[in-house]
């Protein structure tokens, strides 16, 4: 697939935004084995600015800098080994979870309705994150499926909230004063700028 310059230097920034999102610092809640960061804003953001396409392939060049021993995961991790451990779900559901929040974004674009932003990321940024997260966080722990879900419900649900609050109310403000950026992909953003 190829893609212009814009959407190259696009997927570049949104990956780095993810990355840099996770320099904050990380947080472990209730002896939790994964921790809490602002990764998952930026996994959001990607989804809900970028559409499906381009959001999904931003996350991707993170996980191939991470795979590469780039120290871009939490707590300054890179390398393989960050994918054998209770966090790799959650990494690895940043890819559906950009790819599906930008589906759904795409569905109501030029548009951006407030509450169909907000649903947006909460299906992709929180539930199809936590799809994969979870399974794989209670696998590699050792825990039952049932526990991990309570405790990433408790650790991580509220935060996310907030989280895919913040995204919704960013996205709105670059889909109304910057549609061009947030077309839902390559064809269609030359399209209107042509």
């Amino acid at each position: 697939m190829k893609l212009p310059a814009r959407d190259i230097a696009l997927v570049a920034t949104f990956a780095a935004l993810i990355a840099v999102l996770a320099l904050p610092g990380q947080l472990f809640l209730f002896g939790n084995s994964v921790p809490i960061t602002l990764q998952t804003l930026g996994v959001m953001l990607a989804g809900s600015i970028l559409g499906w396409k381009r959001g999904l392939l931003a996350v991707l060049v993170l996980l191939a800098m991470i795979a590469v021993g780039l120290p871009v995961a939490a707590g300054g991790r890179g390398g393989l080994a960050v994918f054998a451990g209770p966090s790799a779900g959650y990494l690895v559901g940043f890819a559906l979870g950009a790819a599906v929040t930008g589906w759904l974004v795409e569905r109501r674009l030029p548009r951006y309705p407030i509450a169909w932003g907000f649903a947006a990321n909460v299906i992709g940024g929180i539930g199809a994150v936590y799809l994969v997260g979870i399974p794989v966080q209670a696998a590699v722990t050792g825990t039952s499926g049932l526990l991990a879900v309570a405790v990433a419900s408790l650790v991580f649900l509220p935060g996310d909230l907030l989280k895919a609050a913040v995204a919704t109310v960013v996205a709105a403000g670059v889909h109304r004063g910057y549609p061009a950026l947030a077309a839902t992909g390559p064809s269609r953003a030359d399209s209107r700028l042509t």
